[in-house]
């Protein structure tokens, strides 16, 4: 019979402490937090009990549970990272870490029952563990993602995740952030054995007493022949040390130090022991810590979690509409994508285009993405068939007679878009809202012809729809309150980072992406190589070069953004000669399987299209031309108009601002976003620039006049130090 000790209380308890018959239950249960995380009190609370229990001659073995429902521990609190000012702060703050986990690993048998993630400092706590208990739950995943915040596991994780799942496996799960669930955690030896989630507290209790009699013992993963040649053969480790090294600079080039420091930790315990091991961990993590590249991926993480919070809205926010039936316009890749997210997250789908061909291929699209997760083991097959029972297609507008929301992603021209609006209010429920995922027509424009303006507004997706992390979500002085906050709880729900923008021509992301796309195109105007130009911006940080960005997206959807930038921003937006005169030439990129690049029948980039330059202001004649001052002209068009964008009020915040162009077209996350890397050059150097350009290439890089004031007051985008304002 349990009996408990000592239960929590919100003021100070975060763990109770019960006694089953010999063993120490101990179950974690932040109060007032979502899920558990390892805060300081949090780790003096578990030091105390983990000293009360070796302490105590009567408790022979403990476990460890969470009271949360879906969450184990998600790993450290992050908060306590602003408080670092050093190198020496964090290694100590590691040290600390490391010092109580060794404790645990050396006392008494604790058996460690996991429920829902655990991850981070949750991992390397189990780690230290002597039995590990997961459930057969999709919730119940393990990883260590500290390399996405710039960090190493700074815990043990980086040494006793090798001994635990051996060398090649522990490399992958550290260098990648990526978590594991709880299947493949067992057959890779992570886990001792797996259990119903309704009785994973009993048969800890059981196994923390067979380990306390000796009557069972942790027997770790078999080890393969393969395992033992590099694993305890010096020359094999080295072999694995090397090839990691080699992929993440491949990866990354150079830009995230992290990776690289974790293989060196890895190393220092194979190659010094586990006490050089542990130094070395700590060390680095001390360094790492005080990277500027671990500053801005922190910083993403409080301000995306900030937006998780944000209604969209002033407060009090209104109650947001519940939306069960969604209706989209348009079966075409936008279309389909969006229905693909939709129906994952439970919602009824009704899909309407031309003709049955396009709504075929249309559920055929939906179909291979739902699908994909089922081959990746996310799904179950059952809930492979729940989905795509959801989705339905049609010629008419049958079934959009008791929709909520309508999504309409069809050809961007007004008048079509104008047509469909109209034939959906004819059919919908007058209190319908109806969304454009128009990536450049201004949303008034479109509610024009709509009886019911207030309720009309854009929801931007981004390509392709179920990889792509953000949601514009686009309003009009008219757009109500209540339909703004409906659209971004929706938008959330669909597993999305949303921001709130206003409206106005190619709104945030794209109005952004215009300038930067028009001065590549300026440079091939000049005779630059297609490889140069993409080369020097992938140096920089971006997933893909300008070049092959606008052949991914179509050429001819980027010259009619263009044409629509152009009208609305006048000379500063005028489109390249090299982008005009491709367009006019037939090129589609690589959906038409020709652009600036050659593409196979299966779509994949080739080599650059040697007759593409036949076409261009040069012809066949290339200039050099030095990589910085390509990316300065490039880079430098975007950041000013990001801060036109501010300037205009088309975002709300230098917050929004940089989420939105890390999550939305792959601005560098070591950098923080623009308006973050303005604040690095500082904004007086920034002006500096731009007005050097400006004076060579104007009216293309005139100052906005908010980076001119601010220069001139010494301010900045942010704080010196902190997290973004909420």
């Amino acid at each position: 019979m349990a009996t408990t000790v000592n239960a929590p209380t919100a003021a100070s308890h975060a763990l109770t402490f019960e006694v089953d018959s010999g063993v120490a239950i101990l179950t974690l249960d932040l109060p007032g937090e979502s899920v558990n995380k390892f805060t300081r009190a949090v780790k003096d609370e578990m030091a105390a009990a983990f000293e009360r229990i070796e302490r105590d001659s009567a408790l022979r073995a403990a476990v460890l549970i969470s009271g949360k429902a879906d969450v184990f521990v998600a790993g450290a609190d992050i908060e306590e990272f602003l408080e670092i000012r050093s190198a020496g702060d964090a290694e100590r703050l590691s040290r600390d870490g490391q010092a109580m986990l060794d404790r645990v690993e050396r006392g008494k048998p604790v058996v460690a029952a996991i429920h829902g993630a655990c991850l981070g400092g949750g991992l390397e706590a189990v780690l230290a563990c002597a039995y590990r208990i997961v459930t057969d739950h999709p919730k119940t995943v393990l990883g260590l993602p500290e390399v996405q915040l710039g960090l190493i596991p700074g815990g043990g994780g980086t040494q006793r995740l090798p001994r635990a799942v051996g060398l090649q496996a522990a490399l992958d799960m550290i260098l990648t952030g990526k978590s594991t669930r709880a299947k493949k955690a067992y057959q890779m030896g992570l886990v001792d054995e797996i259990v119903h989630p309704a009785i994973l507290r009993e048969v800890a209790v059981r196994r923390a007493r067979e380990l306390a009699a000796g009557t069972r013992k942790h027997e770790g993963r078999k080890r393969s022949a393969q395992a033992l040649l590099l694993d305890d053969n010096p020359i094999g480790r080295s072999v694995v040390f090397r090839k990691a090294r080699e992929q993440v600079m491949q990866k990354s080039r150079g830009h995230y130090p992290a990776p690289l420091a974790a293989i060196e930790a890895v190393a220092a315990g194979y190659t010094g022991g586990r006490d050089k091991g542990f130094r070395e961990e700590s060390r680095l993590f001390g360094e790492m810590a005080a990277t500027e590249v671990s500053k801005q991926l922190v910083f993403l993480f409080f301000a995306t979690a900030a937006l998780k919070k944000d209604p969209g809205v002033p407060e009090p926010a209104p109650t947001p509409e519940e939306i069960t039936k969604v209706g989209i316009l348009g079966a075409g890749f936008m279309g389909a994508g969006i229905a693909s997210v939709a129906v994952q997250q439970g919602t009824l789908v009704r899909m309407k285009d031309a003709d049955l061909a396009r709504v075929g291929r249309g559920l055929a699209a939906v179909r291979e993405v739902v699908v994909d997760r089922l081959k990746r083991k996310q799904i179950t097959k059952g809930q492979y068939d729940d989905m795509m029972t959801l989705v339905g297609g049609t010629v008419d507008y049958s079934g959009f007679g008791n929709v909520d929301l309508v999504i309409e992603a069809v050809f961007e021209d007004l008048k079509v878009k104008h047509q469909v609006l109209r034939e959906v209010e004819a059919v919908a429920p007058e209190d319908v809202i109806f969304a454009s995922n128009t990536s450049t027509i201004p949303i008034a424009q479109i509610a024009e012809a709509s009886q019911r303006p207030e309720r009309v507004l854009g929801m931007h997706f981004f390509s392709p729809v179920h990889k792509m992390p953000l949601l514009e979500i686009i309003v009009t002085p008219q757009t109500e309150p209540t339909v703004i906050a409906t659209a971004v709880a929706y938008g959330k729900k669909l597993g999305k980072t949303v921001i709130v923008v206003n409206d106005g021509p190619g709104f945030y992301a794209n109005r952004i992406l215009s300038p930067y796309i028009n001065e590549a195109g300026r440079l091939l105007d000049s005779g630059v190589s297609i490889e140069a130009i993409d080369r020097a911006l992938v140096e920089f940080g971006f997933p893909v070069g300008p070049i092959t960005l606008i052949d991914e997206v179509g050429i001819d959807v980027a010259a009619k953004a263009g044409a629509i930038m152009a009208e609305a921003f006048g000379g500063r937006m005028t489109p390249a000669q090299s982008l005009q005169r491709v367009i006019v030439a037939g090129r589609l990129g690589r959906k038409g399987k020709k652009g600036f690049y050659l593409y196979d029948e299966n779509g994949k980039k080739g080599d650059v299209d040697p007759s593409v330059y036949e076409l261009l202001p040069t012809g066949s004649q290339r200039t050099e031309m030095l990589p910085e001052e390509m990316k300065r002209r490039t880079v430098y068009a975007m950041l000013n108009e990001a801060a036109r964008c501010l300037e205009d009020g088309i975002i709300r915040s230098p917050r929004d601002g940089d989420v939105g162009a890390v999550f939305g077209i792959g601005f560098p996350p070591f950098r923080g976003g623009p308006f973050r890397y303005m604040d690095t050059l500082g904004i007086p150097n920034v002006v500096r620039t731009l007005e050097e350009l400006n004076a060579r290439f104007s009216p293309r890089f005139e100052p906005a006049a908010v980076l001119k004031r601010m220069a001139e007051r010494g301010e900045r985008f942010y704080p010196a130090e902190g997290k973004p304002v909420e």
